[in-house]
């Protein structure tokens, strides 16, 4: 009988043939994916995500395994998510949303990290430089403070003698104060920026009366997962009284919101299949330029215009990239 030791020999000299199909099989790559969100509200982020990996060639349970968990907008769930992803020994991580970057951050300098829907990755300390970001982190950036201009020129278009802005705002949120710094620096001297609050979804109902109360002719709506997940409600509540309302990205305009206008995510979350592809074949996370986002859309709807009660300029109108109905 020919013992183990006898059998690695063989093997290792080539007398005992090891099968083609073991010699050719490919290593699964594993994904972690973390997101402030819910998978029911934000699962088309992540169906975009897997459209540009297999467009890349890359397919689930073949070669690429992807572990998702989401913080249903509990930010104060993300670290236990987060550790659970990493006892997985991900090759990559992927983080959605300012609050799962930043605790991404603070979880490893060891495994890659591909953020998106990161608003402004330098301002809150996540990357030092987008070009070369260093470390362990790159990605798409939405840096949507820099357009927080054009919101002032969409809102007066539409909003002749506009004097009152609310800005709904989270707490928890790490980049939200830079975005408010960006919006009252942006704001015409004659309009004045009310910052209204909510951390929870029962707190949107009283954020908005104050809206009313402060007699804001519009609210802006930057992007969050609690908003992301409560834009129906939030379009609802503000229908109610009238207030034309603005996000910063076109699906809680599809729920009901009046407008938006920002980059488009569903791009961006199928842009971040390229980062992964890279840093699964070797390549330095910290080499790689954060992307900014270089399209950006308006999108009106009109249905939700006519419920409020406002006419919207033909100028305006033709501006849009999507008029919804």
């Amino acid at each position: 009988m020919i013992v183990r030791r006898e059998i690695l020999l063989l093997m290792a000299t080539g007398a005992v043939a090891v099968p083609l199909a073991a010699q050719q099989r490919p290593k699964v790559m594993r994904i972690g994916y973390l997101d402030t969100s819910s998978a029911g509200i934000a699962g088309a982020r992540l169906d975009r995500l897997r459209a540009g990996l297999r467009d890349l060639g890359y397919a689930e349970g073949k070669n690429i395994v992807i572990e998702a968990r989401w913080a249903e907008t509990h930010y104060e769930r993300l670290p236990a998510l987060a550790a659970e992803l990493l006892e997985g020994h991900p090759d990559v991580l992927v983080a959605a949303g300012p609050a799962a970057i930043q605790v991404v951050q603070r979880a490893t300098t060891r495994v890659p990290v591909v953020i998106v829907a990161s608003g402004d990755p330098v301002s809150f300390g996540v990357v030092q430089n987008l070009a070369r970001p260093g470390g362990n982190i790159t990605g798409v950036s939405t840096n949507n403070v820099d357009v927080s201009y054009k919101y002032f020129d969409i809102l007066r278009e539409a909003i002749p003698g506009l004097s009152t802005v609310a800005v709904l705002m989270n707490p928890g949120h790490p980049g939200h104060p830079n975005y408010l710094k960006g919006v009252q620096s942006s704001a015409p001297q004659t309009v004045r920026v009310v910052p209204i609050e909510a951390a929870t979804p029962l707190e949107i109902e009283a954020a908005l009366r104050l809206a009313k109360d402060a007699h804001a002719g519009a609210l802006i709506v930057p992007g969050d997962g609690l908003f992301f997940a409560q834009a129906g409600r939030i379009a609802e509540l503000a229908a109610q009284q009238r207030l034309p309302t603005l996000f910063s990205s076109r699906e809680p305009v599809v729920a009901g919101g009046l407008m938006s206008y920002g980059p488009i995510l569903s791009d961006q979350f199928y842009r971040v299949a390229t980062y992964v592809d890279k840093i699964l074949k070797g390549a330095n996370p910290g080499d790689l330029p954060i992307e900014q986002p270089t399209t950006f859309e308006l999108v009106i709807n009109l249905r939700t215009a006519r419920a409020i009660g406002l006419t919207l300029r033909g100028e305006l109108l033709l501006r849009a990239d999507a008029l919804l109905e």
